[in-house]
Parts: C-alpha cells; structure tokens; sequence
C-alpha cells in the first residue's frame, strides 16, 4: 500500500530506507519530473556524501537566462511572468559549471536542442537510446527509484492518480517491474495543476510506494511558450502539409515547424483557394507525393509520442477527428466501408457477415458489444434466452425479431470509445494545459495518453496499429541532409551531441513498415548568417540519424525531394533541387566528384532560384493578408515586446555581415526618429543612455527599425 506523505524529505527517507545509499533516480523527460522531491534528493548527496546519486532522466527543462543586459531588459519581465515561481532542477547549473559533487552523476537520454553543447560532463555521460529502449536501458542501468509529477483527483474518498503528462516510459517501466520481479521504490508527487488524463494515463495509488501531496509545492508548471515562425518554416510547412491525406494519420514533433504545418493544415481546411495560390507560389518543383490538397472531410488521426499545442488547434478546428478503436474487425469495417460510426442493420449485418459478433451471444460477447455501444447496456442473459425491457428474446441474432428488437434500443447511436489521439507525453504553454484541464468530457475521452512502446513503433498489435494509421504521414525535422538521402538530426560528425535519437528513428522506421506511409523529414537549407552561412544540404557527412537505406522524403523551404526507392543519382538530383542556389555549384560538383551524376549534368532551371529573397517575394503578399501570421497559435507576448524581439534579431543578424551591417548603420546615423517615443522601448532594452560606440549605433539601428514597423514617428 502506498503512503501519502507531506514532505519531499520523507519521502526521500523511505527511498533510503528501502533501497540504501546507492540511489539510481529514474525520472521522465520534460513536464513529468517532480522537480521538488528531485532536488530533495540531490540535496541529500550534497549535505551527505557517503550518498551516491545517480540520475537518468531526459529533457531537463531550463527557464531561459539572458546573455547580455540588452537581451536582459527585453527578456527578463517576459521570463519573469511566463515562468512565475517555477523552480529549476537545482543540479543544473553546478552541472553546466562541471561543479557536481563527485557522488553525483547525471545522465540524460534526450538534450534540449543546442542546450549542452559546451558542458563536458553531460555530453560525456549522454545516453543515446531510441525512445522505445529508453525504459529498457533506465532499468538496465540499474534504476532502484522512480519518481513522477502526477495529477490526482478524490472520487467518493478514493485518491485517483494519473501519469498526466508523461506516461510515455513510465508505463513500460511498472510492467516491467511486475514482470520481472525488480525492486525498484516508485514515488509520486501531486501537483495540482497537472492535468489529469484518462484512460491508459490512469493509475491506481498503489503504482506508488509514497505519493508526496502538499499544495505548498504547486509552483508554477514548466510552460514552453510559443514560438515564432519564421518564414522558411512555413515554406516547408506548406510542402509538407500538402502531403497530408483526407483520412490519415499524423504525426508531428514540438517548435516552430509542428506550429507550422498545423496552421498550414487549417488553413488548408478553412480557406482552401488562399492555401492552394500559396502551395503554387511557393512550389517550383513536380512534387509526385502530395496528393489532392483539398480540404479534410474524413478527418485525421493522431499517433504521436509529443502531443503538441497545435495539435489540440487541429482538434479544435476539427480536422483531428478521424476516430479509430482498439478492436481489430471494426477498425477493418469501417476502412472498408463495409460499416460506418453509425450503429445500424448495416453494421449488424456486417459484423454477422464476418461472424465477429456470435450468432448466440454469451456473458462475455454481451459486455464486449455493450463496451462498444453496439448492444443495449440493459441487455441480460439467462437459460431462457436474451433479456431486454422484461421481454425474453431468443438468443439468435440471426432470427429477425431479435435483431429488429436490439437495433431498437441502439440503432442510430454512435460506437463508443473511439480515440482521435494517441500521444505519450506533452508539453506547451500555459493555455494549452487550461485546455487539457478544463475541454469537455466527450472531447476528453476521445484523447489518450499512452505509452511510447505504442505511439512510436508497432510491435504491440501490428495488424491493429496497421488497420487504424491509414495513409500516415511522419514529419519531424533534421539538422543536415546529405546527397545520399542520409539525415542527422541529434548529433554533429565530430560526436558534439545536440539532442537526442528520441522517436524519429522509430517514426521513420515505421513509415516504411506501415503500408501507404511516408516519413516527412524537414531540413531548412541553411543555418548561420553572412561569412558564417552554410548549407544544411551537404556532400556527405560523418555521422548519421537516419541512414541513406531509410531515405523518404525530405522537405526543405524550396520543395520537396521524394527519395523512397529512388536510385542514387536520382536522389542526389532531388536534393541539388531543394538546396539553397547559393550552394548548388559546390554541391553539384561534389556529386559529379562522388561519381554519382554524369559530368555534363546541369541543374534544372526551374531549381535555380533557391533564394530567400525570391522565396520572400512569393511568400510577400501571404505575409501583408495576414494567412501567416509570426505567432499562429497567439503568444503571452504583448506587441512592443513582439516589436523588440524581432528587431534586435535582425540587428544581430546584420552584425554577421560586416558590409550590410556598416552601410545600416551609416543610414540609421542619418535617420531622425521622434526619440522621446523611443525612449520607453530603449529604456526596457537599456539603451536610452548608451555606454559604448557600438551599443550608440545599436541604439540608431534599433530606433530606425521600430519606426518602420510604425511604431515610432519620423521627426
């Protein structure tokens, strides 16, 4: 039985108690770490060295930290009311000074992108693991506690829990442990605000040997704000979206992109002729994948191991809605056509067809169709026959008079328990969790957190995985793309690990064993800004995520590359196609060098244009009528702040390029803007009084560009 405790301190004195000094800490990626009980225990390895700790865990979220006192007055207000009283990991910064006490170590299995770069102890003590091994490995390693954020709710004085944002692992992690017998002390902390997810998410108290509940520690939850999109993503949104089939399946990964192509797809719903003239204008290559981009009738479906807030926007909009149920033969019925959602003759005579449901039924078919909707729920059985409305009938589904009295009773309802999601964790903004916490209860019971061992792969059912994700369509981003179809998404060729494997393998994977599923995989073409801007379209690289035997479709802001079963000189084609025109010269060679394009080859005229300013000018008038708007899903960011942001990203993008940067500046030095409706935005930026030459011209830039965003007179 498990035991509610009021302190974190207690409950890290009964893991003590239980598993000894030498704790292995389990914990989940993002939102579902308890960071209190944590930080309890590493306080312990700190104040007690004779303690060791070692922590394997994912994701570790960090509320962002300014680097310079500009960057400082712009963000600091914004971090302060997005992140309230949220309180950080405490081993993350001794970690990233190399400053852990020797009986501590930290692994994770999965980075925030770019966020350990230059930290020596995490990079060396990465775990790269696809998701689905993740739990495996944890319990490999020797994980003896396991400690989860959950939401709880009292019904009739029994405490339910649920696993809320993150069952993903932690599912797999219990069977295993009831399998295989381990002993491992599994401890929960309650937090209030988390919300609480049905279905497989659902768990009884007594998962738990302590369940920590003590209002005192709901500090405000880790919310990621959204994202600003910038103009490339929704390029590649655009192509990718037009990928998406009417009555598929989806899948897509967090940031700017996932905002992308969900607003790409609503908008492809609700103003299909703005959408379809933007997919012309955008798209200059034959593009064989997509299929009709006509608005979603049937609706989609969602398998996903991230369920992402524009996900929940497709939900809302209804395109998410296609609904698909754990029984095999129905979900085969309704592909075919052979029967619809409706509960009618129709469907009773299929399912007798096919002999899924007995001509005479029995105690255990009975409560399968009533779980289903498709028999009356007051329907009994005895030695005399059926039971309904205290009249016997006989037990033949075959005798009209039977049927005809049990399609009475449900005939024109709707099957039950359909689910239009399948996501093993979440995380976004703070509106995104209200959503989660307060939607309807028909909405809610049609999402199911679930484990990854399900989003992410098939192993568990394929034949049922199979008949629910029709036509899907995987779309995940990567870093860099090689001529061969390779990609890699995690990490670069000299070993520095960005982030981690996670899903995408898996996905990917998947998409060639599902039938009529396709990978999506979107690489902008470049990175970087003047003497720094490179290509993302590469030669060849040294390391690899996906390799080039597992090649799709790759989508960069200049089209698609269709690379499924293509040969090798075909492939290197499609990506001198949507590579930025700025290196195409470099990488045709590379190809012909390779020996895998003729010498006399040529790059196609209409692939020739490849340029942010050519795909400026296409996207231009979809930018002023507003169908692409900075921030798709809204942001707590109020308009300066948008104003400022943006304009000091594009003064630092200036400073890459010594030549773009002097000649703004001489302009700014001889532009007049009114300075006392400057003064409040320099102020919050710290520079109305600027202390330095170069921070003067930054001050002249910063004022030149808020007035041509209106936000400044001329004088």
């Amino acid at each position: 039985m498990s035991q509610i405790v009021a302190s974190v301190e207690e409950c890290v004195d009964q893991a003590i108690a239980r598993v000894g000094k030498h704790i292995v800490l389990g914990a989940p990626l993002g939102l579902g770490k308890p960071v209190q009980l944590i930080n309890a225990f590493y306080q312990r390895a700190v104040d007690d060295p004779s303690l060791s700790l070692s922590i394997y865990t994912a994701l570790c979220l960090e509320v962002p930290t300014p680097t310079s006192h500009i960057e400082e007055g712009l963000a600091g207000p914004i971090v302060a009311r997005l992140f309230g009283d949220y309180e950080e990991l405490s081993f993350m910064q001794p970690l990233r000074r190399g400053e852990l006490p020797p009986n501590v170590s930290i692994s994770e299995l999965y980075f925030k992108a770019g966020a350990m770069k230059n930290v020596p102890e995490a990079q060396q003590n990465y775990i790269s693991s696809n998701y689905t091994h993740i739990a495996r490995d944890m319990l490999g390693a020797g994980v003896n506690v396991m400690a989860q954020m959950v939401a709880a709710r009292d019904i009739d004085g029994e405490l339910q829990l649920s696993l809320s944002s993150n069952p993903d692992i932690t599912l797999e992690v219990f069977d295993r442990i009831e399998a295989e017998s381990l002993d491992v002390f599994c401890a929960a902390q309650i937090h209030a605000d988390m919300p609480f997810m049905e279905h497989d998410a659902e768990v009884s108290a007594d998962r738990f040997d302590s369940i920590v509940r003590n209002g005192r520690y709901d500090r405000c939850l880790f919310a990621a704000p959204n994202a600003a999109v910038p103009l490339q993503d929704y390029a590649a949104a655009i192509h990718a979206s037009s990928l998406v089939c009417d009555g598929g399946t989806l899948q897509i990964g967090i940031g700017a992109l996932g905002d992308a192509l969900a607003h790409a797809c609503i908008l492809r719903d609700q103003n299909n002729s703005a959408y379809r003239a933007l997919l012309a204008d955008v798209t200059r290559l034959p593009h064989s994948p997509a299929g009709d981009p006509a608005p979603f009738q049937q609706g989609l479906y969602v398998s996903t191991e991230m369920f992402v807030n524009g996900m929940m926007a497709l939900i809302d909009a209804g395109i998410v809605k296609r609904r698909v149920y754990d029984h095999l033969e129905l979900q085969q019925g309704l592909n075919s056509g052979d029967m619809s959602e409706q509960v009618d003759a129709a469907m009773y005579t299929y399912l007798r067809r096919r002999e899924i449901m007995p001509r005479n039924l029995e105690t255990a078919s009975i409560s399968e169709f009533k779980y289903w909707g498709i028999l009356p729920a007051e329907l009994e059985i005895d030695e005399d026959g059926l039971k309904l409305a205290g009249v016997t009938l006989a037990n033949d589904l075959d005798e009209p008079q039977t049927r005809a009295a049990l399609l009475t009773r449900v005939e024109g309802g709707q099957l039950r328990h359909g689910r239009v999601l399948h996501g093993g964790f979440f995380l976004g903004p703070r509106s995104f969790y209200q959503r989660l916490r307060e939607m309807p209860s028909d909405l809610h019971a049609q999402i199911c957190m679930t484990g990854v061992r399900r989003t992410n792969q098939l192993l568990l059912d394929y034949p049922l995985y199979c008949a629910q994700r029709t036509q899907a369509r995987f779309i995940n981003t990567g870093m860099i793309a090689s001529l061969n179809g390779a990609v890699a998404s995690d990490a670069l060729e000299d070993g520095t690990q960005i982030s981690g494997v996670g899903g995408q393998y898996n996905f990917v994977a998947m998409a060639h064993d599902l039938p009529g599923a396709r990978s999506v995989l979107c690489v902008r073409s470049t990175r970087g800004q003047g003497k720094k801007l490179k290509s993302n379209i590469v030669g060849a690289y040294g390391y690899t995520t996906i390799p080039k035997h597992l090649r799709d479709i790759i989508v960069t802001e200049y089209g698609i590359a269709d690379l499924r079963g293509k040969s090798d000189a075909e492939v290197a084609k499609q990506m001198l196609n949507v590579a930025d025109s700025r290196f195409q010269p470099e990488l045709l060679e590379a190809a012909k060098r390779q020996g895998k394009l003729p010498a006399d080859y040529e790059i196609p005229a209409h692939a020739r244009d490849n340029t942010p300013e050519h795909l400026t000018e296409r996207l231009k008038p979809y930018l002023e009528a507003g169908l692409l708007p900075d921030y798709p899903f809204g942001t707590e960011l109020t308009e300066q702040e948008i104003a400022l942001g943006a304009s000091l990203r594009k003064i630092k993008a200036l400073s890459e390029e010594p030549t773009q940067f002097i000649s703004s500046a001489f302009k700014a030095l001889l532009h007049h803007a009114d300075e006392e409706a400057a003064r409040p935005l320099l102020e919050r930026v710290h520079l109305d009084h600027p202390e330095t030459p170069r921070e003067f011209i930054v001050q002249q830039l910063l004022m030149m560009e808020l007035e041509e965003r209106g936000l400044l007179k001329v004088s």
